[in-house]
């Protein structure tokens, strides 16, 4: 997450090396400010990331030892020194082939690789992928939540081929005005919100003695972006309709890929929704986002024979529903009675609805 500089400067001192972990709150860098000047006066200076960032290359061809230091951290250079390691001769396994201390040691014992590698080698059957802060991140946050809340599973399924249609006759025109896709998902994420409206315990958080029903609707949406998945929220998602949907939805998934969120995107979640049939999957048991009651997975609409209710067999578009949710919270019966709702808003899409 990049956090904008509070004020304008000159970093004059960074306190955390890169990759750190620290506590919330910890001080980071410290800034010389530009005298005279407020921040909305003058241009607007780099952004400082939420660890310590490396050193901007120099605008002319840097030497072999300046190109080993931007690539490393002080802690790595230190280390070098003392083992007597030349970094320009390393190769980096870390992001965007940083040098990491585990580089410096193998170097060192005479164990560097002959070629860049994204992982270290242990032996020839075996490779070792570095935890980068985000796998570390969701790795804690997946087994806190699967191993705290008690997970229970529901699926249902939805006769969306009026929406297929509706989607297939206004796509065009839609991207064409807004300058976005009109994908299932805004639709999905209508209808979950105004779900959540009428159900507030899916809306809710366990606190140990009591159930937090949450006033209001916040949905994050899961991104599989390059660094990991990650889940930007879309703030009030109950008062907005499909086409501001669309284009919130657009907004926070394209800037999370680029690595662009701001903090407050990724504040305040009270229910999620993941888009898990955009990599074609048709059922699956996705794990709740800690500190929310359920999890909706979106699967792959397919074409199927189905009995109408004329017993007339005809081929629609269908897409399966899956819902997670925490058996503390919730029963099976008012998940149901979700998961139905959702269903059935979905199901009243015809060619002929209009957008809000």
């Amino acid at each position: 997450v990049e956090l904008p500089s509070p004020v304008s400067g000159t970093g004059k001192e960074l306190l955390v090396e890169e990759g750190a972990v620290v506590a919330v709150g910890t001080p980071l860098a410290i800034i010389e400010e530009v005298a005279g000047e407020t921040a909305a006066e003058a241009a607007a200076p780099p952004p400082l990331e939420a660890v310590a960032p490396a050193p901007a290359p120099p605008a002319r061809a840097p030497s072999p030892s300046g190109r080993a230091e931007s690539r490393s951290t002080p802690r790595v250079r230190r280390l070098a020194q003392e083992l007597g390691v030349d970094l320009s001769l390393v190769q980096g396994s870390g992001p965007r082939g940083r040098i990491v201390e585990e580089d410096g040691r193998a170097f060192a014992a005479g164990k560097a690789p002959a070629a860049p590698a994204a992982v270290g080698r242990i032996e020839q059957e075996e490779e070792t992928v570095p935890l980068t802060p985000v796998r570390r991140t969701i790795a804690r946050r997946m087994a806190a939540s699967k191993f705290s809340a008690p997970h229970a599973w529901l699926m249902m399924e939805a006769d969306v081929t009026g929406l297929v249609r509706l989607r297939e006759a206004t796509k065009e025109a839609f991207r064409e005005r807004e300058g976005v896709d009109l994908t299932y998902l805004p639709f999905v994420v209508a209808a979950t919100a105004q779900g959540l409206r009428e159900n507030s315990m899916l809306n809710a958080s366990w606190a140990e003695d009591a159930i937090v029903l949450k006033k209001r609707i916040h949905i994050g949406i899961a991104v599989a972006a390059e660094q990991g998945l990650l889940v930007p929220v879309v703030h009030d998602a109950d008062r907005l309709g499909v086409t501001a949907l669309a284009r919130a939805i657009h907004d926070v998934s394209q800037r999370a890929r680029e690595a662009k969120l701001r903090l407050e995107d990724v504040q305040g979640g009270t229910f999620t929704v993941d888009n898990t049939g955009w990599f074609g999957s048709v059922i699956s048991m996705p794990i709740i986002n800690q500190g929310q009651a359920a999890i909706l997975a979106l699967e792959a609409i397919t074409k199927r024979p189905l009995v109408l209710d004329n017993d007339v067999i005809a081929v629609r578009s269908v897409v399966n529903l899956c819902l997670s949710f925490d058996h503390r919270i919730l029963d099976g019966a008012q998940a149901a009675e979700f998961l139905r709702s959702v269903v059935r808003r979905l199901e009243g899409y015809g060619p002929d609805s209009p957008l809000e």
